[in-house]
């Protein structure tokens, strides 16, 4: 009974100086506090006491900091300094006034935060969340005179079944399609066709650096808060990076050119939505680099969160309703496309691609097993022809270390892949709260079984793909030069 009581005294202690608005909490039902609440039988505020008044943080693009709900567990502060290696948030003061801010308790703005979200995964009580667009989305589902479209990928599908209960999550897709449509969307396209670019452009990009002297790696540059990290931390390696944009920005702006054509409008009459399994994609979308002639590629990102809450808003009967394909011309992808997805994954498509580019035979999958392993630093060697192609992948950033000790010692690498969140998009903040690694396994069996069933591997063997690039790009004379995939890095100063 002592330790019962115990426990219970503690757990009141921390909602006695917690706010009571869980009705509008973004972790509602999935918040450990009131899990505890409710295991321990707490009924009632019996300890009341004057309440520490702390400020709302909206400063940061992707991430909403809300002081007020923090029991100051910690989490934030070791998941970031142990595993994203940033060290943006950390103890401020003692005693009464303790609490969690970044550098010199500034906003969240001035920090060296990444935005990749992985703060607000562990957060047990929604102090840490994502900034929304729901209510941004939804005033544009209601403007007649805009053409409202949407992209989102593989891992999106996936994480809205998971998120409504659905079972069958590998065919949710088309079941999605029409979800969108019902919800007031006009057109509903694939970020797997932008995958299916991202890789091409990154086995053209190989395939031009034959031959360099003095050789110099490639690294993929698909994850916006492995970009960020790399600007600010470690810009050396800038003029190595990959400058294909990412799935999300190439789809995004194929939209608002090829799309914006075909339907006879101008680009800002074209209200583009993505959603993501990335919070860091909120703040992607809003780079200098990914608009252009002052209109942004994207103009909002919702999470898979933030979807499955608009779904639910309109009330829309997700298990009894027709199956609907995406629009096109941006509509089909291959397996690549999905297998992106999971750490590692990005690596073995465009070794896949440049296989069959250089052999016109595919690769055996088997050739893959080292990459498909766990551990935040991997590393793989294919034989293509007569060169040896040297592959590593850095799963979470706390790997970097791993990989800066193996070139420090004379190994080089071809390619190279980083993914912030460990076991890659599977793991993106904007997915719905797991609660055990048992989830994160079974999201990746899922990538692997899309991947080994599907008929399409290869994006040059994609129809969409193939008519994209032979016919539509060609027709285009403002997309042609194929200038709109790629983008520039710079050194970023880290303000604080």
């Amino acid at each position: 009974p002592r330790v019962i009581t115990a426990r219970k005294t503690i757990v009141e202690l921390l909602l006695s100086n917690h706010p009571g608005d869980c009705l509008y909490c973004d972790r509602n039902l999935y918040c450990e506090l009131q899990r505890l609440a409710e295991a321990l039988n707490i009924r009632e505020r019996r300890i009341k006491g004057k309440k520490t008044k702390q400020r709302l943080d909206q400063s940061s693009p992707a991430i909403v900091r809300e002081l007020a709900k923090c029991i100051l567990c910690g989490r934030c502060v070791r998941v970031c300094e142990e595993l994203i290696t940033c060290t943006s948030l950390d103890f401020i003061n003692r005693g009464r006034l303790t609490h969690i801010g970044a550098a010199m308790d500034k906003d969240f703005n001035f920090s060296s935060c990444i935005h990749c979200g992985q703060c607000v995964l562990v957060c047990p009580t929604g102090a840490l969340h994502e900034k929304h667009n729901i209510t941004e989305v939804q005033e544009y589902l209601n403007k007649q005179d805009m053409v409202k479209a949407i992209q989102y990928s593989p891992a999106v599908a996936t994480g809205i079944a998971e998120e409504l209960g659905i079972r069958n999550a590998r065919d949710f897709d088309k079941s999605l399609n029409a979800i969108l449509r019902k919800i007031g969307f006009d057109k509903i396209y694939s970020t797997g066709v932008g995958t299916d670019i991202c890789v091409t452009e990154i086995v053209n990009t190989m395939m031009e650096k034959e031959g360099e002297n003095p050789p110099q790696p490639l690294y993929i540059s698909a994850c916006p808060a492995w970009v960020k990290y790399a600007e600010q931390f470690t810009p050396s390696i800038l003029p190595s990076l990959s400058k294909v944009k990412s799935p999300q920005q190439i789809t995004g702006v194929l939209v608002k050119t090829l799309v914006a054509g075909q339907l006879k409008v101008k680009p800002e009459q074209i209200f583009s939505v993505s959603v993501s399994p990335c919070i860091a994609m909120k703040y992607e979308a809003r780079r200098d680099g990914m608009m252009r002639k002052g209109i942004s590629d994207v103009d909002s990102v919702m999470t898979v969160r933030e979807l499955a809450r608009l779904i639910r808003l309109n009330g829309i009967d997700v298990t009894n309703i027709e199956r609907e394909a995406a629009d096109e011309p941006l509509s089909g992808r291959s397996s690549s496309a999905v297998l992106a997805e999971v750490s590692g994954g990005l690596a073995e498509s465009v070794i896949r691609l440049l296989y069959f580019k250089k052999t016109g035979r595919e690769i055996d999958r088997q050739e893959f097993r080292k990459l498909r392993l766990s551990g935040i630093f991997r590393e793989a060697v294919f034989k293509i022809e007569d060169r040896e192609i040297r592959v590593a992948v850095v799963d979470g950033l706390n790997g970097l270390e791993k990989l800066r000790s193996a070139q420090a010692s004379g190994t080089f690498y071809d390619l190279v892949e980083v993914m912030t969140c460990q076991g890659g998009c599977i793991h993106g903040a904007g997915l719905p709260f797991v609660m055990s690694k048992e989830d994160l396994k079974v999201r990746a069996k899922i990538v692997y079984q899309t991947d080994d069933s599907e008929a399409i591997s290869l994006p040059c063997k994609s129809p969409t793909l193939i008519n994209l690039y032979e016919k539509l790009l060609k027709e285009n004379a403002e997309i042609s030069d194929k200038r709109i995939f790629f983008t520039h890095f710079e050194k970023r100063d880290v303000l604080l």
